[in-house]
């Protein structure tokens, strides 16, 4: 179920990409003749005004079939002044950019959305503010500490965590040193609860597995909402750094360091597996680094992928004039053998990966 789940959430991302170029195509007044979900011959399919809506048979992603995308491509005589090549370059560039820019908005919102919920650690004079986060039951903690309260301080000292822990650690019972035995002398350890200081007394009890006496929490860090604003930055900050890596991987894509990072859509399915089992938290996480990754790879300026088009309507406006298709086609080589290489190169990866049993998610 995992392996499906990740499936279709790669489909999905894919087919909002498509979906960004159709409603574009739409708006600025291109003819749009088809709109499928999944490729190949349509089991399904409706027509509703000049564009063809329907379901292929095989389930990756979806398309939106513009018409004039290829030049020479035949038309109707009513329909060839909406072609797409018979556009202004703003318009093309605007149809082109909007499947990029829907994978760069969903990977924003997703961003967005997990940090907003979450929270940021609490410093003070550059120290983690401490809390409870649990009590183990039964220990000399049950009962006085709970879950949430803040540490100030242990028998007066503060701090770092091991500033915390060093009285306690220092303590032992009188005698032999036997599960359960009693600490020669109790800990004040001094707490904000609800806003109101308190200074509580626990007698560290000694546990076998631990090999020395303890008070029996665990630690936990303060943290605080962030807040819309700096979610916001932070996604954006987010996406800056996931582009620069991105663009610098592919650039020195054959420095070995930097070719074993890349994948294929088998490692990327593997991965959204993982990710689905460990919680919705993870799989969003790794859903909006691959639509990230999408728009970044479709704006790379090689034909066919997207960052192509824009940059030759660019080159067209530039000379005054259109570009034959013969140069963009000569030109989109570069485009078809780096495509080659990158999912050559992640296949390979993968495939050693899975043979190893290494293929796995990144902690």
């Amino acid at each position: 179920m995992s392996y499906l789940l990740a499936f279709l959430g790669i489909a999905a991302l894919i087919l909002v990409h498509e979906l960004g170029h159709f409603v574009a195509a739409k708006a600025v007044g291109m003819r749009v003749e088809r709109f499928a979900l999944f490729f190949g011959p349509m089991i399904v399919k409706r027509q509703i005004g000049e564009t063809e809506y329907g379901i292929g048979v095989i389930p990756l992603g979806g398309y939106a079939k513009i018409s004039g995308m290829n030049p020479e491509e035949e038309l109707p005589p009513e329909v060839v002044p909406r072609a797409y090549c018979n556009q202004p370059v703003w318009k093309r560039v605007v149809v082109v950019a909007s499947g990029p820019a829907v994978n760069l908005l969903v990977a924003f919102v997703i961003a967005f959305f997990i940090l907003d919920g979450s929270g940021q650690g609490v410093y003070h004079h550059g120290q983690p503010v401490f809390t409870v986060s649990s009590v183990v039951p039964g220990s000399a903690a049950s009962g006085v500490l709970k879950p949430g309260d803040q540490l100030v301080a242990i028998d007066g000292k503060g701090g770092s965590s091991e500033a915390l822990v060093d009285p306690i650690a220092g303590d032992r019972c009188p005698g032999a040193q036997v599960a359960g035995c009693t600490a020669a002398k109790p800990v004040t350890i001094d707490v904000i609860r609800h806003g109101r200081p308190l200074a509580l007394t626990v007698t560290p009890s000694y546990e076998r597995s631990e090999r020395r006496v303890v008070v029996g929490f665990e630690f936990g860090q303060k943290v605080a909402p962030i807040g819309a604003l700096t979610a916001a930055r932070l996604s954006g900050k987010w996406i800056w750094q996931v582009t620069s890596g991105t663009v610098s991987t592919v650039a020195r894509i054959f420095e070995p360091k930097e070719r074993k990072q890349l994948h294929s859509i088998v490692g990327i399915i593997s991965y959204g597996h993982q990710a689905v089992e460990q919680g919705p938290s993870a799989a969003l996480e790794l859903l909006a680094l691959i639509s990230l990754a999408l728009a970044i790879i479709n704006l790379f300026p090689f034909l066919p992928l997207d960052g192509g088009h824009i940059f030759w309507a660019l080159v067209e406006k530039v000379r005054g004039h259109r570009v034959p298709l013969v140069v963009m086609e000569r030109a989109s080589w570069a485009g078809v053998v780096l495509i080659v290489m990158l999912v050559a190169v992640g296949l390979t990866n993968d495939f050693t990966a899975i043979a190893n049993g290494t293929l796995n998610l990144p902690k």
